[in-house]
């Protein structure tokens, strides 16, 4: 069963490969995801060289149906982020299923 990596995981192995405090560790962490929604708030693509793209997108507004009863109902128009894997990342996450 895989595991989910959350900040608590992501933030102690950072702290343990730089040997700064988990505190300072925390506070980077805390303000890179600021400054990511920042940006994509503002329309912009967040290039996050050799892991992927964070852009975001226009939904239409479309028509959905309930698959248990088929019903139609609206769906509104939204923005939304699509991320968008690197090169490398594909690249390693094939080695993954090829092995």
């Amino acid at each position: 069963m895989p595991t989910t990596v959350t900040r608590a995981i992501i933030t102690a192995s950072a702290s343990e490969a730089t040997g700064l405090a988990k505190n300072d560790v925390t506070a980077i962490g805390q303000r890179m995801f600021e400054l990511i929604g920042d940006a994509l708030k503002a329309g912009e693509t967040v290039k996050l060289t050799g892991f992927g793209t964070l852009a975001v997108r226009s939904r239409a507004e479309r028509v959905g149906r309930n698959p248990r009863t088929g019903t139609e109902h609206r769906i509104t128009p939204r923005h939304t982020v699509t991320f968008t894997p690197s090169a490398r990342l594909r690249e390693a996450l094939d080695e993954l299923v090829d092995s």
